[in-house]
């Protein structure tokens, strides 16, 4: 087999070894040039014979590796990296895939081309990084070069293949971004069973990657092959941050890349996650609601006073999104929690039923939402004239539709939300400050005002309350 570049693999044989549970590539290649008229002349004024003019190189080397295995290639470039790679690829046929096989469609949102239903999809993307409301409805052709690759590893674990492999790795991004995705793919590579096999010149990632076999090969016959049994369980980055008081400003910094509104509950306290001055993350803790689902479950009836004093909300988690799926939000929420002065926390998040970061924390996951029948009851009303309810959340979709009811089906649009003045929809609409839960005599006087764009806005808080969520709870007493 000739390469590309003139290198010919004179011997290429793939054994088992049961024991070790380990293949094992012996190993042979040359490189070969075809000799012309000035090469000639040049072969014979450095006093070099035909065949050695042809012949430059030789490599025999046994690598060893198993099904499961982290290998990392690396060492200068034009030594072989490349055409070692391309050699395995070969001989593990369909076992395999290479990241430049991976099939993109440009022109698709992201959740219309991975997985086979929106739940897959959605953990498919979020493995990678790639867990934010707004990406999952992005064009391939509208990520950065980093969102791209952590995309394309995610088609690499969906398509089950054994065998993971990748040229040039992470040779185009920047070197923080490639050791945050060296360390998420070896972490799913090991929680999924599966074998990477990565070659890149660049020698920064051994931390993060934390192969199991590490080959470094330089020019000619020289090559070292490791094998090594250390694991990465957390990535190097993390070592340069820290958890601190933050503040509004903060906050605003990073609520762009939340798929939330910018607007929160009555704050109690912020932190921030920093790395020297550079702004990671940030939770804004807040005060409770009044009434919430799960908290039953785990609190006794108190007064809304002692819940005040007792009990905070986590209302809102951003990581900005070049470090994301490293566990900053694990981080971030782990070590804030018994900053934040009050005996219990509780998170009611729709991102936790896709990503365990809270759990990972220290909370315990309480109970996963049912339906509210109040707004169950508005959906339903809203269907029947004419609505779609998975576009609900589209403030411009909705004023559209309510433009085109008469005046009689917008009274009864007026009628289902005065019926049900859910505690959610009533603090959307308070007009103090002060009053952070609402009273229902303004969400009344609100209602009946509303134009169509006010209403619009109302009912794009419904969509919110008809996703499912899952309530999440955290004690000081289960610290030990």
């Amino acid at each position: 087999m000739r390469d590309r570049r003139g290198f010919r693999i004179r011997a290429f044989k793939r054994t088992y070894d049961r024991v070790a549970g380990k293949f094992s590539f012996n190993i042979s290649y040359e490189t070969h040039t075809k000799i012309t008229p000035r090469s000639l002349v040049v072969a014979e004024a450095f006093g070099l014979g035909i065949d050695e003019a042809q012949k430059f190189k030789v490599l025999d080397a046994e690598l060893k590796i198993g099904p499961q295995d982290i290998v990392y290639i690396t060492g200068d470039s034009g030594s072989g990296k490349s055409v070692l790679l391309r050699a395995i690829r070969a001989d593990l046929g369909e076992e395999a895939i290479d990241l430049s096989e991976v099939q993109v469609d440009p022109d698709k949102p992201l959740i219309e081309t991975i997985g086979s239903t929106v739940e897959e999809g959605l953990e498919l993307l979020s493995r990678v990084g790639l867990n934010d409301a707004f990406l999952f409805l992005r064009l391939y052709s509208q990520l950065s070069d980093g969102q791209k690759y952590r995309y394309r590893i995610a088609k690499l674990i969906e398509s089950k293949k054994q065998w993971w492999l990748m040229d040039e790795f992470a040779a185009c991004l920047d070197r923080d971004t490639a050791k945050i995705i060296s360390f998420n793919l070896q972490k799913i590579a090991r929680s999924h069973g599966k074998a990477v096999i990565v070659a890149t010149t660049h020698s920064d990632l051994v931390e993060d990657l934390s192969p199991s076999v590490l080959v470094n090969k330089r020019f000619g016959e020289e090559i070292n092959i490791q094998y090594r049994g250390d694991r990465a369980f957390q990535c190097s980055l993390l070592r340069e941050m820290k958890v601190e008081v933050g503040s509004r400003e903060d906050w605003q910094k990073l609520c762009s890349f939340h798929y939330r509104g910018h607007k929160t509950s009555v704050v109690r306290k912020i932190f921030r996650l920093t790395r020297g001055m550079e702004l990671c993350g940030v939770i804004v803790y807040t005060y409770p609601p009044p009434a919430c689902f799960g908290r039953r479950m785990v609190l006794p009836r108190m007064s809304m006073h002692e819940i005040n004093q007792q009990l905070s909300t986590i209302n809102r988690v951003v990581i900005h999104p070049k470090y994301r799926t490293v566990g900053l939000g694990a981080k971030l929420i782990r070590e804030s929690l018994p900053l934040v002065g009050t005996d219990f926390v509780e998170l009611i998040a729709v991102m936790a039923k896709y990503s365990p970061f809270a759990e990972k924390a220290g909370m315990k996951r309480i109970s996963q939402q049912t339906e509210v029948k109040s707004v169950v009851k508005i959906s339903q009303k809203l269907s029947s004239l004419g609505f779609d309810v998975q576009l609900l959340g589209s403030q411009h979709y909705v004023k559209q539709k309510l433009d085109t009811l008469t005046t009689q089906q917008l009274c009864s649009v007026r009628g289902v939300l005065l019926k049900n003045p859910q505690p959610r929809l009533k603090k959307e609409v308070t007009s103090s400050r002060h009053m952070p839960y609402g009273i229902t005599a303004d969400y009344v006087k609100y209602v009946e005002a509303a134009d169509s764009e006010k209403l619009a806005k109302l009912i794009k808080t419904v969509a919110l309350l008809l996703q499912t969520k899952v309530y999440l709870f955290w004690s000081c007493q289960t610290i030990s």
